[in-house]
Protein backbone atom coordinates (compact mmCIF):
# COMPACT_ATOMS: atom_id res chain seq x y z
CA UNK A 1 0.00 0.00 0.00
CA UNK A 2 1.03 3.28 -0.95
CA UNK A 3 0.46 4.85 2.87
CA UNK A 4 -0.34 3.38 5.27
CA UNK A 5 -0.40 4.06 9.10
CA UNK A 6 1.16 1.99 11.70
CA UNK A 7 -2.31 1.79 13.09
CA UNK A 8 -4.34 -0.76 16.08
CA UNK A 9 -7.73 -1.26 16.47
CA UNK A 10 -9.62 -3.54 18.86
CA UNK A 11 -12.75 -5.52 18.43
CA UNK A 12 -16.14 -3.33 19.35
CA UNK A 13 -17.60 -4.95 22.54
CA UNK A 14 -21.14 -5.09 21.17
CA UNK A 15 -23.23 -3.33 18.29
CA UNK A 16 -23.63 -0.30 19.72
CA UNK A 17 -19.82 0.89 20.25
CA UNK A 18 -18.62 1.08 17.08
CA UNK A 19 -18.43 4.83 17.48
CA UNK A 20 -16.02 5.14 21.00
CA UNK A 21 -13.91 2.17 19.89
CA UNK A 22 -12.71 3.88 17.05
CA UNK A 23 -11.92 6.91 18.84
CA UNK A 24 -10.18 4.74 21.46
CA UNK A 25 -8.32 3.43 18.40
CA UNK A 26 -7.45 6.90 17.71
CA UNK A 27 -6.27 8.09 21.19
CA UNK A 28 -3.89 4.79 21.08
CA UNK A 29 -2.43 6.28 18.10
CA UNK A 30 -1.55 9.30 19.50
CA UNK A 31 -0.22 7.52 22.66
CA UNK A 32 -2.99 8.66 24.77
CA UNK A 33 -3.78 5.55 26.79
CA UNK A 34 -7.18 5.91 28.15
CA UNK A 35 -8.87 2.32 28.95
CA UNK A 36 -11.90 1.46 26.08
CA UNK A 37 -14.51 1.06 28.78
CA UNK A 38 -13.74 4.51 30.17
CA UNK A 39 -14.14 6.03 26.72
CA UNK A 40 -17.51 3.97 26.13
CA UNK A 41 -18.64 5.16 29.75
CA UNK A 42 -17.43 8.54 28.62
CA UNK A 43 -19.42 9.20 25.32
CA UNK A 44 -22.96 9.94 25.55
CA UNK A 45 -25.09 7.39 23.82
CA UNK A 46 -28.60 8.44 21.55
CA UNK A 47 -31.74 6.90 22.80
CA UNK A 48 -32.08 3.33 21.10
CA UNK A 49 -28.29 3.19 21.04
CA UNK A 50 -25.27 3.93 19.08
CA UNK A 51 -23.63 7.66 19.31
CA UNK A 52 -23.29 10.33 16.62
CA UNK A 53 -19.72 11.69 15.38
CA UNK A 54 -19.83 15.14 17.24
CA UNK A 55 -20.37 13.52 20.11
CA UNK A 56 -17.13 11.52 20.04
CA UNK A 57 -15.78 14.99 18.70
CA UNK A 58 -16.41 16.95 21.72
CA UNK A 59 -15.07 14.12 23.87
CA UNK A 60 -11.56 14.49 22.02
CA UNK A 61 -11.80 18.16 22.42
CA UNK A 62 -12.56 17.96 26.44
CA UNK A 63 -9.25 15.85 26.34
CA UNK A 64 -7.10 18.43 24.67
CA UNK A 65 -7.10 17.19 20.95
CA UNK A 66 -8.27 19.72 17.74
CA UNK A 67 -10.90 18.20 15.85
CA UNK A 68 -12.77 19.05 12.64
CA UNK A 69 -15.71 17.52 11.00
CA UNK A 70 -16.73 17.59 7.28
CA UNK A 71 -20.43 17.11 6.93
CA UNK A 72 -22.47 16.16 4.31
CA UNK A 73 -25.78 15.90 6.27
CA UNK A 74 -28.32 18.08 4.79
CA UNK A 75 -31.13 17.19 7.24
CA UNK A 76 -28.49 19.41 9.67
CA UNK A 77 -26.84 22.09 7.27
CA UNK A 78 -27.85 24.11 4.73
CA UNK A 79 -25.21 24.58 2.06
CA UNK A 80 -25.08 28.12 2.14
CA UNK A 81 -24.54 28.19 5.61
CA UNK A 82 -20.99 27.77 5.03
CA UNK A 83 -20.74 30.62 1.91
CA UNK A 84 -17.82 33.14 3.47
CA UNK A 85 -20.59 36.15 4.05
CA UNK A 86 -22.90 32.98 5.73
CA UNK A 87 -24.38 34.26 9.56
CA UNK A 88 -22.93 32.60 12.54
CA UNK A 89 -22.65 28.98 11.89
CA UNK A 90 -24.95 28.57 15.68
CA UNK A 91 -27.29 31.41 14.68
CA UNK A 92 -28.23 29.32 12.15
CA UNK A 93 -28.61 26.04 13.89
CA UNK A 94 -30.54 27.91 16.77
CA UNK A 95 -32.85 29.47 14.03
CA UNK A 96 -33.68 25.86 12.42
CA UNK A 97 -34.14 24.09 15.35
CA UNK A 98 -36.70 26.59 16.54
CA UNK A 99 -38.21 26.20 12.98
CA UNK A 100 -38.37 22.22 12.93
CA UNK A 101 -39.75 19.63 15.36
CA UNK A 102 -38.06 16.54 14.63
CA UNK A 103 -36.41 15.21 17.78
CA UNK A 104 -33.20 13.98 16.24
CA UNK A 105 -32.42 16.79 14.53
CA UNK A 106 -32.64 19.10 17.45
CA UNK A 107 -30.65 16.35 19.45
CA UNK A 108 -27.72 16.40 17.07
CA UNK A 109 -28.37 20.56 16.60
CA UNK A 110 -27.70 20.76 20.89
CA UNK A 111 -24.53 18.44 20.00
CA UNK A 112 -23.25 20.37 17.32
CA UNK A 113 -23.91 23.48 19.46
CA UNK A 114 -21.62 22.01 22.18
CA UNK A 115 -19.05 21.16 19.83
CA UNK A 116 -18.59 24.62 18.39
CA UNK A 117 -18.70 25.99 21.83
CA UNK A 118 -15.84 24.16 22.63
CA UNK A 119 -13.96 25.33 19.70
CA UNK A 120 -14.59 22.12 16.89
CA UNK A 121 -15.24 23.25 13.31
CA UNK A 122 -17.35 22.27 10.74
CA UNK A 123 -16.77 22.05 7.19
CA UNK A 124 -18.71 21.47 3.94
CA UNK A 125 -16.19 20.25 1.29
CA UNK A 126 -16.76 17.96 -1.48
CA UNK A 127 -15.97 14.44 -0.86
CA UNK A 128 -12.78 13.21 -2.48
CA UNK A 129 -10.04 11.44 -2.50
CA UNK A 130 -7.56 14.48 -3.10
CA UNK A 131 -9.47 15.29 0.73
CA UNK A 132 -8.98 12.01 2.35
CA UNK A 133 -5.37 11.26 1.00
CA UNK A 134 -4.77 15.18 2.21
CA UNK A 135 -5.09 13.77 6.03
CA UNK A 136 -3.41 9.77 5.48
CA UNK A 137 -0.41 11.28 4.03
CA UNK A 138 0.29 13.36 6.92
CA UNK A 139 -0.02 10.55 9.35
CA UNK A 140 -4.06 11.45 10.33
CA UNK A 141 -6.22 8.98 10.38
CA UNK A 142 -10.22 9.83 9.57
CA UNK A 143 -13.08 8.12 11.55
CA UNK A 144 -15.58 8.77 9.72
CA UNK A 145 -19.97 7.91 10.03
CA UNK A 146 -21.30 5.91 7.02
CA UNK A 147 -24.00 3.60 5.85
CA UNK A 148 -22.99 0.30 6.83
CA UNK A 149 -25.28 -1.19 5.07
CA UNK A 150 -23.99 0.39 1.65
CA UNK A 151 -20.60 -0.30 3.14
CA UNK A 152 -21.07 -4.29 3.26
CA UNK A 153 -23.87 -4.77 0.59
CA UNK A 154 -25.23 -6.84 3.57
CA UNK A 155 -29.46 -6.59 4.56
CA UNK A 156 -31.31 -3.74 6.31
CA UNK A 157 -32.12 -4.49 9.33
CA UNK A 158 -34.88 -4.56 11.22
CA UNK A 159 -35.83 -2.01 14.50
CA UNK A 160 -35.34 -2.23 17.26
CA UNK A 161 -34.56 -5.63 17.09
CA UNK A 162 -31.42 -5.49 14.93
CA UNK A 163 -31.99 -8.18 12.85
CA UNK A 164 -31.52 -8.83 8.75
CA UNK A 165 -34.64 -7.94 7.27
CA UNK A 166 -34.71 -7.02 3.44
CA UNK A 167 -38.47 -6.22 3.47
CA UNK A 168 -39.08 -4.58 6.63
CA UNK A 169 -35.50 -3.31 7.55
CA UNK A 170 -33.78 -0.12 6.89
CA UNK A 171 -30.48 0.95 6.52
CA UNK A 172 -27.35 0.71 9.58
CA UNK A 173 -25.14 3.21 10.51
CA UNK A 174 -21.53 2.47 11.44
CA UNK A 175 -18.34 3.59 12.67
CA UNK A 176 -14.74 2.62 10.93
CA UNK A 177 -11.02 4.61 10.79
CA UNK A 178 -9.60 5.64 7.37
CA UNK A 179 -5.62 4.42 7.66
CA UNK A 180 -4.22 4.06 4.29
CA UNK A 181 -4.36 4.96 0.64
CA UNK A 182 -3.14 3.64 -2.71
CA UNK A 183 -3.24 6.35 -5.16
CA UNK A 184 -2.79 4.29 -8.43
CA UNK A 185 -5.25 1.06 -6.74
CA UNK A 186 -7.45 4.01 -5.90
CA UNK A 187 -8.27 1.74 -3.00
CA UNK A 188 -8.27 2.90 0.92
CA UNK A 189 -7.33 0.69 3.94
CA UNK A 190 -10.31 0.13 6.44
CA UNK A 191 -9.75 -0.24 10.44
CA UNK A 192 -13.01 -1.75 11.21
CA UNK A 193 -13.96 -2.90 14.62
CA UNK A 194 -16.55 -4.90 13.87
CA UNK A 195 -15.82 -8.73 14.29
CA UNK A 196 -16.31 -10.67 12.46
CA UNK A 197 -17.57 -8.17 9.84
CA UNK A 198 -18.52 -9.40 6.27
CA UNK A 199 -15.59 -8.10 4.15
CA UNK A 200 -12.79 -9.58 6.02
CA UNK A 201 -11.54 -12.17 8.42
CA UNK A 202 -9.50 -8.96 10.50
CA UNK A 203 -10.06 -5.50 11.19
CA UNK A 204 -8.06 -4.25 8.20
CA UNK A 205 -9.51 -4.41 4.62
CA UNK A 206 -8.83 -2.63 1.35
CA UNK A 207 -12.06 -1.01 -0.85
CA UNK A 208 -11.98 0.98 -3.46
CA UNK A 209 -12.43 5.15 -2.46
CA UNK A 210 -15.51 5.21 -4.70
CA UNK A 211 -17.60 2.50 -2.68
CA UNK A 212 -16.49 4.64 0.83
CA UNK A 213 -17.08 7.51 -0.19
CA UNK A 214 -20.87 6.64 -1.90
CA UNK A 215 -20.99 4.67 1.89
CA UNK A 216 -20.35 8.11 3.12
CA UNK A 217 -22.72 9.93 1.90
CA UNK A 218 -25.62 7.01 1.71
CA UNK A 219 -24.99 7.54 5.71
CA UNK A 220 -26.78 10.66 5.41
CA UNK A 221 -30.22 7.74 5.98
CA UNK A 222 -28.53 7.87 9.75
CA UNK A 223 -27.14 11.03 10.06
CA UNK A 224 -23.71 9.19 10.08
CA UNK A 225 -22.46 10.94 6.79
CA UNK A 226 -19.05 12.78 7.71
CA UNK A 227 -15.58 12.55 8.26
CA UNK A 228 -14.19 13.05 11.98
CA UNK A 229 -10.70 14.47 11.78
CA UNK A 230 -8.60 14.71 15.25
CA UNK A 231 -5.39 16.02 15.75
CA UNK A 232 -3.13 16.28 19.23
CA UNK A 233 -3.79 20.19 20.08
CA UNK A 234 -1.08 22.62 21.94
CA UNK A 235 -2.03 20.72 24.81
CA UNK A 236 -0.95 17.77 23.74
CA UNK A 237 1.65 18.34 21.27
CA UNK A 238 3.44 19.55 24.61
CA UNK A 239 3.13 16.30 25.91
CA UNK A 240 5.17 14.32 23.23
CA UNK A 241 2.13 13.13 21.58
CA UNK A 242 1.63 14.44 18.08
CA UNK A 243 4.08 12.67 16.15
CA UNK A 244 1.95 10.17 14.31
CA UNK A 245 3.35 7.00 12.96
CA UNK A 246 3.35 6.30 9.47
CA UNK A 247 4.69 4.30 7.06
CA UNK A 248 5.19 3.83 3.22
Amino acid sequence: METRLEFEILPQPDDMTCGPTCLHALYRYYGDELPLETVIEQVPSLEGGGTLAVLLASHALRRGYDATIYTYNLKVFDPTWFRPDAPPLQERLRAQMAAKESARLHTATHAFLEFLRLGGTVRMEDLTSELVRRYLNRGIPILTGLSATYLYRDMRESWPEGEPDDVRGLPAGHFVVLCGYHRLLRTVMVADPLMPNPLAAEHFYELSIDRVINAILLGILTYDDNLLVIRPGTRKRRRGRADPHHRQ
